[in-house]
């Protein structure tokens, strides 16, 4: 009875009926027992059973759950370190050396340090601003005759301008035509390049740490010594316009009155923040207002939203710069004699508009300042011209801050590590070298007096700085050298020199020691997590018969173990003061809770089986997750993964193709090989959807946008949605129809809601495209409003009505009696039940179409498309699964996680942190709101492997008929199984990171491997026990109510 039509049992009490007929005493002794036993009854104790083993088998996976985290916890606290912040603040009375130049260092208002040159500032920040972009085209290239090249081929090919080039031409027109009013250099950031991290650089002068690239959402107060902080002491005026990250990090700093901020993440508003920065700016630098504050900090993030919205080369981006260059030519009018005004880009972009720190172009910003005094000077007559490209003259981004601080009269803060701008310093006629070597001797001074003192906080060997204090002896010794008379040029100069490379050294030093890893607290969390990692695969693979029975155990001494262990550490912290508690806590506890689970497998060794698979699908599922966690040992095999996992899955439909070939039955043999090329040809259509890594050029070409160098779709790519609207529910309505179980609440959801959703989600994009292309000029607000409301319309259908259908549908079936005669003329009934061989899984894989919308609407057109493909193959593989008869193998949720990898990559992303979708945010939301937005991110950046993760439970339920026994053992295995994968992928991330933690790719590759890993392992993790879980639960409680709980 494989499609289910005829419920034989009923046929037989149909039987029984006429029987008892003829026999009426014979009846009555049959109905005798089933008047003692109430129907009701044991199902509620059916209910109650159920309910308890589901319970335990969700604690036991969050059990799992919370190992997994402890163990990603310690290792990343290893491995992406924090430096040690010390709380000294620099004092404007006690410079850190002695005056060279007669000084009287203490009075602010003269210049703590050092006399100071401006009285006020006016500091803009164009996030994002390249310093590619403030060059003009031909100074970067050389023009080309065409025909020249034309004629000979062997001739380089043109380079032609993009948009971004000449559209802010003001910044190198000041530097080259005025160099004493101006100067123009490039403005190199340390990685990470995310605005906070940036932010927190230009204001402290310090180096950031990777740890601090995951807060970009979430900025915390600076409590470490700033010039903020510095110009705030000394009772400085400060206004803030723009961007609010600076309210998260300098809380109460600035003038309530004057200072406007703006939300900063809404990366599809290019104007609001522009414009009101502009309007607010103006009127402070009229004279009459001048009088209100002493330094302006503006943040204008237009390009940068611009460039991650369309990337770099786009309309946008030129019209978005031209407004830049009309802002900077208006200030340079309206500012007087002694403001500074500085105009500086915090990092870079990629070609797509990104920026993570991981190319050149990411970090190579720009720096501008101007004067109408004209102090500024050049040290070499070379020089009078701006640098053609960002490798000639660099500057680093932390000697902006002790430029900004001598030159406003400021002390500088006390972690500081960059050295002044010499082009601020050695004056109009360049021959200011006094001047140059007296305040390099005081920022080389200040970060000699913070290397002992860190030194010290650390307990920091002689031996580890005992380069950079020779080199500071030799610029001591130059110094002194000069007599009272200063010396001549040539020895100014070579003490000049002296103390900038005892500053070049230290900044050396302080790179590689707070690039040092706590290996105890990595080998730790590497510990746990392989531990974990052994408990999980013997109870998914090697554990013999229904886990539901023993899982009780499982849980019951695991939690038990957490808590005593938790106990135990916390009394050896307290015996041991000096040790991090919560490292021994952790362990004691992770160690603890994974010896008492694993404690459970002794006392049931009678059901253990060898490990060792017994048949061709074991032993591919072993290959498959072994070769893929060896392969991310090597630098290309990461790289290239997404073509790696198109080879194993092609690989598996070829297998599955020869399987189902020897299947018994004509039936299940065409079914399987059918859905097996399906399967297959599915992988080679997402293949086609690709976002290339750098890496990976020129192999590679990228469709997923309109071009490899923009982020926004091509007009032929708005078709994909619609097409998926139109094809996959009636994909999925086709499955359902195979087993007659498109029934009721299945015709309403897939035929009805689901493909409304679709063909919305269809329009939102059509909606954006005529929103980013101005079909309709002056419409722009009414585009926006219109289609985020659609966006939260296809949202609520999915989770909202979408979750109310899945929660009170009743099987998806449908009974139909006819009334016939016997061979005897006797009236007969016969009975038929459409949908009953497939009562289980139709009704759960509602649940899958149910995330299917939700997912689909937070991706691209192209990412639409790859998900509506990954749909259609989940379907074919649940028949796969079931005519191979391999619903207690390990290879479909083996399968289901190889593909959730491989849509991650054909839905737009990439092992990098620029490939995050930001914008995918503000689909459905017009600003951040928590925790909505980091939700959505979520949603769009690990939308397959969500899906396959919902889609496991379906691998067992698909085609399985009711009252199956050890049903809810059985969900346990696969979903433990499907856990077991992503766990050993992240055991193996996190291993070769930790070991090549020295490797010149290591935060190019391996690290945004790590943590790609263990953010998809969590996500596995909790969508797994929280909804394909409980989603499983309430599918069988539903079919439950019909046909009751087996035996």
């Amino acid at each position: 009875m494989e499609n289910g039509e005829v419920f034989t049992p009923l046929s037989e009490i149909t039987g029984q009926k006429a029987k008892a007929k003829v026999d009426p005493p014979k009846q009555q002794a049959q109905r005798l027992p089933a008047t003692k036993t109430d129907p009701n009854k044991a199902k509620k104790i059916g209910q109650v059973h159920f309910k308890a083993a589901h319970g335990i088998i969700v604690a036991f996976f969050t059990f799992i759950l919370i190992l997994h985290v402890l163990g990603i916890y310690l290792f990343t606290s290893g491995f992406l370190l924090t430096r040690l912040v010390l709380d000294h603040k620099s004092d404007c009375a006690v410079p850190p050396i002695d005056s060279a130049n007669k000084y009287t260092a203490g009075n602010a208002e003269k210049g703590c340090w050092h006399p100071k040159t401006f009285k006020k500032a006016v500091v803009i920040i164009v996030d994002a601003l390249r310093y590619d972009f403030t060059v003009p085209f031909g100074e970067q290239f050389e023009t080309t005759d065409v025909s020249s090249i034309a004629n000979d081929p062997a001739g380089a090919p043109p380079v032609a301008p993009r948009h971004f080039h000449d559209a802010i031409p003001i910044l190198y027109e000041t530097a080259k035509n005025r160099p004493n009013n101006a100067f123009l250099l490039p403005f190199i950031a340390d990685p990470p390049t995310t605005t906070l991290q940036r932010l927190k650089g230009l204001t402290t002068g310090t180096l950031p740490t990777f740890i601090d690239a995951g807060s970009n959402f979430a900025g915390t107060a600076i409590d470490e010594d700033n010039l903020v902080a510095q110009l705030k002491n000394a009772s400085k005026r400060i206004v803030h316009l723009g961007d609010d990250t600076w309210h998260a990090l300098f809380p109460g700093y600035f003038e309530p009155n004057l200072t406007h901020a703006y939300d900063s993440f809404n990366v599809w508003d290019l104007h609001t923040v522009d414009n009101g920065v502009t309007e607010h700016i103006f009127p402070l630098l009229k004279a009459e207002n001048t009088s209100k504050w002493d330094v302006i900090f503006g943040h204008y993030l237009g390009v940068d939203h611009a460039g991650h919205r369309y990337g770099p080369d786009h309309p946008a981006m030129t019209a978005k710069l031209n407004q830049m260059d009309g802002v900077f030519r208006r200030m340079i009018e309206e500012v007087d004699d002694e403001t500074l005004l500085v105009v500086m880009g915090d990092h870079g972009m990629d070609a797509k508009g990104d920026h993570g720190g991981e190319s050149d172009d990411e970090i190579q910003a720009a720096l501008w300042m101007y004067s109408k005094k004209g102090l500024f000077g050049r040290t070499d007559s070379a020089y009078a011209t701006p640098p053609v490209n960002a490798k000639v003259r660099p500057v680093g981004q932390i000697d902006l801050v002790p430029t900004l601080s001598l030159l406003l009269g400021m002390p500088i803060p006390f972690n500081n590590l960059g050295k002044p701008i010499e082009e601020a310093f050695v004056g109009a006629k360049g021959t200011g070298l006094e001047n140059l070597a007296i305040v390099n001797r005081l920022a080389a001074a200040q970060i000699h007096r913070y290397q002992h003192e860190y030194a010290k906080a650390r307990g920091l060997a002689e031996s580890t700085r005992s380069t950079s204090l020779a080199l500071w002896a030799t610029a001591n010794e130059a110094w002194s050298s000069l007599g009272k008379s200063k010396g001549n040029s040539v020895q100014m100069k070579n003490a000049y020199e002296a103390f900038a490379a005892y500053q070049r050294d230290t900044l050396s030093i302080c790179r590689a020691l707070w690039a040092r890893f706590d290996i105890p607290r990595m080998l730790s969390g590497v510990a746990i997590l392989a531990s974990s990692l052994i408990v999980l695969a013997l109870y998914a693979r090697v554990l013999h018969g229904d886990r539901s029975e023993v899982t009780p155990v499982f849980f019951t001494r695991g939690a038990i173990g957490l808590v005593l262990g938790a106990l135990f550490g916390f009394g050896v912290a307290f015996i041991l003061p000096g040790e991090p508690k919560e490292h021994i806590v952790i362990v004691s506890s992770a160690i603890s809770g994974v010896v008492g689970a694993a404690s459970t497998f002794y006392s049931l060794s009678y059901r253990l089986m060898s490990p060792i698979p017994n048949n061709i699908w074991g032993w591919i599922s072993v290959i498959f997750t072994l070769a893929l966690s060896a392969g991310f040992a090597a630098n290309s095999f990461t790289i290239w993964e997404d073509e790696i996992l198109l080879h194993f899955l092609t690989t598996f439909g070829v297998l599955a193709v020869i399987s189902s070939f020897r299947q018994k039955h004509v039936a299940d043999r065409t079914l399987g090989i059918y859905h097996s090329i399906l399967f297959t040809v599915l992988t080679r259509v997402a293949s086609f959807s690709r976002l290339c890594r750098e890496e990976q050029m020129p192999y590679c070409k990228s469709t997923y946008y309109a071009s490899a160098l923009s982020t926004t779709s091509a007009p032929w790519q708005l078709i994909i949605p619609a097409v998926a609207a139109l094809l996959i529910p009636t994909f999925i309505k086709s499955y359902y129809e195979g087993t007659k179980s498109y029934q009721h609440n299945a015709t309403l959801w897939i035929g009805i809601a689901l493909r409304f959703g679709l063909m919305l989600s269809a329009a939102y994009w059509v909606l954006d495209a005529a929103d980013d292309s101005d079909w309709y000029p002056g419409w722009e607000n009414i585009l926006r409003t219109t289609k985020r409301l659609v966006a939260q319309i296809v949202l609520a259908i999915s989770l909202a009505f979408g979750y109310s259908i899945y929660n009170w549908s009743k099987p998806l079936l449908n009974i139909i009696i006819n009334e016939s005669t016997d061979e005897v003329g006797a009236p007969k009934e016969a009975i038929t039940i459409l949908g009953y061989a497939n009562v289980y899984g139709s009704r759960y894989a509602l649940l899958v179409t149910i995330w299917y919308l939700a997912v689909a609407v937070l991706q691209k057109p192209m990412g639409a498309g790859s998900i509506g493909v990954l749909v259609w193959q989940l379907f074919s593989l649940f028949e796969i699964i079931d005519t191979n008869n391999l619903r207690h193998s390990s290879i479909g949720p083996v399968v289901l996680g190889l593909l959730g990898s491989f849509h991650f990559f054909k839905t737009g992303h990439q092992a990098t942190l620029a490939s995050i979708q930001w914008e995918s945010a503000f689909i459905p939301l017009a600003k951040i709101r928590y925790p909505w937005t980091p939700v959505i991110v979520i949603l769009n950046t690990f939308g397959a492997q969500i899906l396959c993760a919902v889609a496991v439970p379906a691998l067992v339920l698909w085609k399985e008929k009711p009252q199956k026994k050890g049903l809810l053992g059985m969900l346990a295995k696969a979903v433990a199984t499907h856990m077991l994968f992503y766990a050993t992928i992240n055991l193996a991330t996190t291993m070769w990171a930790g070991h090549l933690r020295r490797h010149l790719m290591l935060y190019r590759v391996f690290m945004p491997r790590f943590m790609l890993g263990a953010f998809v392992l969590v996500v596995v993790d909790v969508v797994s026990i929280f909804v394909g879980l409980w989603g499983a639960r309430m599918s069988i409680l539903s079919v439950a109510e019909v046909f009751g709980f087996g035996g």
